[in-house]
């Protein structure tokens, strides 16, 4: 038995509510369960509960057994002196307030349904599963799993939004600058995401503005700040981007101390850091007010068109500095510019619709069902157990799904969860 099963089967009134007495044998009454309280002090506040004659309010405070109460020192604490009543599973001894009478007790063991209590168990007691409900995922109401799959696709919004804030305050509510933060980041996928962002971090972006029109010293601005122009190499245009770095650096006092390392292993070649870096200077090449386009933008078509860009002219015989390969054309794929849109500009505009006080997400919720889905294997494998991902709205919500909650076993916090429980 585990506590935060109580504080569900309280929290829910998943037991026999009519017809629950203390285990004094006084009628107990719940007006309101109260407020969940997820920090120190008593587990929910502001509860109201007639007992006997009289009506309470004040907090509730949930254990296994009884003498919890003194095995986590309530006693000496002031915060529970005003518990109106204590909720168990099993009652082993009586606690007293400060004046001497027996704090009311509610013993739950005799009014949990079977039912619930034995799913609970099968739930969260099963073995050697890639998710706890890997066998009745199926089952659930396509109503209730559609749900919770928006507030969960919503709830991965508002974490994105946390890095949003972060670069917000750090660039002085500089929209534009946070937009060429995340793009960078983005730019840079898993492998260099955070490499990229301590780039894109180290300039201060009235510089990109001020090299927009000159491509080749953007790009020798990002290769530069990046580290990637300390190799011994004699290529014209390596030499050239050089020049130019030395130029902007000494201009604008530019220092890259504490630029992460980027990493060629293990990525495909149309990944390399070299690529995705020139891809960038080119966006920023070819847009004025990126950030305004973005915004005003609610066509995916308009925005894949946004995003058709292609790495420079010497980046079509290499992928890097050293070595030539075959003409190939290093365009953005529609993949990777859907990867863009799923990471940074849904995520950007919900974070600025809120900040300027717009509440209807129903163009975001348009944009981003429009957009095909995700390919991963954590999508692969809620797919097989109930075919589910039809567009990057849902894998966006399946993703949070397996990490927040999956695997951390936190069934009693999830829709689905609560529907397999009550069945």
């Amino acid at each position: 038995m585990q506590e935060a099963f109580l504080h569900y089967i309280w929290k829910h009134k998943k037991f026999d509510v009519l017809n629950v007495q203390t285990t004094q044998y006084e009628s107990l009454h719940i007006n309101t369960v109260g407020q969940h309280n997820h920090n120190s002090g008593p587990d929910f506040f502001n509860a109201q509960i007639r007992i006997g004659e009289h009506l309470w309010a004040g907090n509730v405070e949930i254990h296994v057994n009884s003498s919890d109460w003194f095995v986590h020192n309530h006693e000496q604490d002031k915060a529970y002196d005003n518990v109106i009543l204590h909720v168990v599973y099993n009652h082993d001894t009586n606690i007293f307030r400060a004046d001497n009478s027996i704090l009311p007790t509610l013993e739950l063991k005799s009014y949990i349904p079977k039912a619930v209590f034995l799913n609970y168990q099968g739930l969260m007691h099963a073995k050697a599963k890639w998710i706890n409900c890997e066998n009745d995922f199926s089952s659930v109401d396509d109503f209730i799993v559609g749900n919770w799959l928006e507030r969960l696709y919503f709830e991965r919004l508002e974490e994105k939004s946390k890095l949003i804030s972060q670069l917000l305050e750090k660039s002085h509510n500089n929209w534009e600058a946070v937009l060429f933060h995340m793009l960078a980041k983005n730019f840079g996928l898993n492998v260099n995401g955070e490499a990229l962002l301590s780039m894109a971090r180290s300039i201060d972006f009235s510089i990109v503005r001020k090299l927009h029109s000159k491509p080749e010293q953007m790009e020798a601005l990002f290769f530069g700040q990046a580290g990637l122009l300390t190799e011994d190499c004699q290529a014209p245009y390596f030499l050239k981007l050089v020049s130019e770095y030395r130029f902007i650096k000494q201009k604008f006092n530019l220092t890259n101390e504490g630029v992460l390392p980027l990493k060629f292993f293990r990525l495909r070649p149309e990944n390399f850091p070299t690529i995705r870096l020139s891809q960038l200077a080119m966006l920023y090449s070819e847009h004025h007010g990126l950030f305004a386009k973005i915004i005003e933008t609610q066509d995916k078509n308009e925005l894949y068109a946004l995003f058709k860009t292609e790495a420079s002219l010497f980046w079509k015989t290499h992928y890097t500095f050293q070595k030539t390969s075959k003409m190939l054309k290093k365009g953005l794929s529609k993949a990777f510019i859907d990867l863009l849109l799923i990471n940074t500009v849904v995520p950007l505009k919900f974070a600025y619709a809120k900040a300027v006080g717009k509440t209807d997400n129903s163009l975001l919720i348009n944009l981003i069902s429009d957009i095909a889905p995700e390919k991963n294997s954590i999508v692969s494998m809620y797919d097989y157990l109930r075919p589910i991902a039809k567009s990057a709205f849902q894998t966006q919500a399946l993703l949070q799904l397996k990490n927040n909650y999956c695997d951390k076993n936190r069934c009693l916090q999830c829709a689905i969860g609560h529907a397999l429980i009550a069945k």
